[in-house]
C-alpha cells in the first residue's frame, strides 16, 4: 500500500450536477484520510453550495476574472505544495489552472476519456472504466490513490445547509401538504421540456394532494419559463424560481417528496439529499448522467433520438455521444412521465425507502 497522502488537492471547479458528483468522492475521501489536509479549488457559483462542507479548504477560482483568475489562483496556493492532485475536469481552462498547483503525484482520467490537453499536466491516470456514470468515474480518483483493485461506489453526499438558509426554505412552503418540486430549466433550453407539459404534470400531483413549488436560478429564462407553466396550469402553483440561494434550494428538495426534472445541477442536488426524482432526458445518455439513485423513474428518449439520428442502437454508441437537435424533449409524452410518477408514489407508500435504485431507463 502506497503512503497515505496527508495533503490532497481537488481539482473540479463546475457545473453544479457534476461538483455535487464530486462531493461523493470527496465525502469518502474525508472519511478515509481523516488525517489529511483537503484543499478543492471550485467555481464561484458552485462554492455557494459547498462551502460549509466540513474539514475541505476552499479555494475559489473565478473565471469571469479571466487571466486574472489563474493569477489569483497561483497567489492564493503560493508556498503549497500536495502529495496528490485530483485533476478531475476535463477543460482546457482546469488544465491550464492545475499549472499553478505543485503536487507529487497528479492523477488524471484515464486514455479513453482523457481530452483538452489534460495528458500533458498529469503523471498518473485513474483506471480505464467502461460505460460508468460520472459519479462512479469520479470514485475512481479515490480509488487511484492508494491502487485500490475493486471500483468504489459513490454511497453518500455530505452537503450542509446552515440553519438560516433551512429557516428561509421552511418558510417559502406554503402549507403541510406533500411537496412536488419541478426545477423546469436546464443550462441550455434545449433540455427544457414543454411548459404545457410541465403544468400538466404540476396539474396532476395537485389533483393527488401535492403541493407544488417551481424553483429553479434568477436567469430570465427561467422566469419566463415558470410563468408559462403557471399561465398554463389549471391551478394554483407556488413559483419561486429566483427567490432561492443554492443552499434554500436545497432544503426545498430534501423536504420534498418528489422532484422533476431535466437533465439540470438541481436533480442532482435532489439525489444527494435521498429525495426521488424523475429525470426527463432526451440529449445525453441518463446511464451516464442521470438521477444517480433513481434511474428507475428516468423517462428517457434518448434511445430512440440517437438510433433516429446515426442508423445504430445506443449500445453501439461512444458512451458518453449526445443526441442533437432542439426539439427532441417534445418526444416527451406527458403519459410516460405520470406513469413515472405514479410509479415513484408506488415507492414512496411501500414500507422499504427507495433509497438505491439503480435500473434502466423506461
Amino acid at each position: 500500500m502506497a503512503t497515505q497522502p496527508q495533503s490532497i488537492c481537488v481539482l473540479r471547479l463546475s457545473a453544479i450536477g457534476d461538483v455535487v458528483h464530486a462531493n461523493a468522492m470527496v465525502s469518502q475521501l474525508r472519511q478515509r484520510y481523516p488525517q489529511a489536509q483537503i484543499t478543492w479549488i471550485i467555481g464561484k457559483v458552485e462554492y455557494q453550495l459547498m462551502r460549509h462542507c466540513p474539514g475541505i479548504e476552499f479555494v475559489v477560482f473565478d473565471k469571469s476574472q479571466g487571466w486574472r483568475a489563474y493569477l489569483n489562483l497561483a497567489k492564493a496556493l503560493k508556498g503549497k505544495r500536495f502529495d496528490v492532485l485530483l485533476h478531475m475536469q476535463l477543460a482546457l481552462r482546469a488544465s491550464i489552472a492545475s499549472l499553478v498547483i505543485k503536487a507529487n503525484r497528479r492523477i488524471g482520467f484515464d486514455k479513453a476519456r482523457v481530452k483538452e490537453g489534460q495528458q500533458w499536466v498529469t503523471n498518473e491516470s485513474v483506471k480505464p472504466l467502461q460505460n460508468a456514470h460520472v459519479a462512479d468515474g469520479f470514485m475512481g480518483f479515490l480509488q487511484a490513490i492508494e491502487n485500490d483493485p475493486e471500483p468504489l461506489p459513490a454511497t453518500h453526499w455530505n452537503i450542509p445547509i446552515p440553519s438560516e438558509d433551512q429557516n428561509v426554505a421552511i418558510g417559502l412552503i406554503p402549507n403541510e401538504a406533500p411537496v412536488f418540486v419541478i426545477c423546469p430549466a436546464a443550462s441550455k433550453a434545449e433540455r427544457n421540456w414543454l411548459a404545457e407539459r410541465y403544468a400538466a404534470m404540476a396539474d396532476y400531483a395537485v389533483e393527488q394532494g401535492y403541493q407544488v413549488l417551481l424553483c429553479g436560478g434568477p436567469a430570465p429564462a427561467e422566469k419566463v419559463l415558470a410563468a408559462e407553466i403557471e399561465s398554463a396550469s389549471r391551478h394554483s402553483l407556488t413559483n419561486l424560481v429566483g427567490q432561492t440561494n443554492l443552499p434554500q434550494l436545497l432544503e426545498l428538495l430534501k423536504r420534498a417528496q418528489l422532484v422533476l426534472a431535466p437533465d439540470t445541477g438541481p436533480l442532482h442536488m435532489a439525489v444527494s439529499q435521498g429525495t426521488p426524482v424523475i429525470g426527463l432526458y432526451a440529449h445525453s445518455n441518463p446511464r451516464r448522467t442521470g438521477p444517480y439513485r433513481y434511474r428507475e423513474l428516468t423517462v428517457s428518449v434518448y434511445e430512440q433520438c440517437i438510433e433516429a439520428q446515426t442508423g445504430k442502437p445506443w449500445q453501439a454508441q461512444r458512451f458518453g455521444k449526445r443526441a442533437k437537435g432542439e426539439h427532441l424533449m417534445a418526444q416527451i409524452t406527458v403519459e410516460r412521465v405520470k406513469q413515472a410518477f405514479d410509479k415513484a408514489q408506488a415507492l414512496l407508500d411501500s414500507p422499504e425507502k427507495p433509497a438505491n435504485i439503480d435500473h434502466s431507463p423506461n
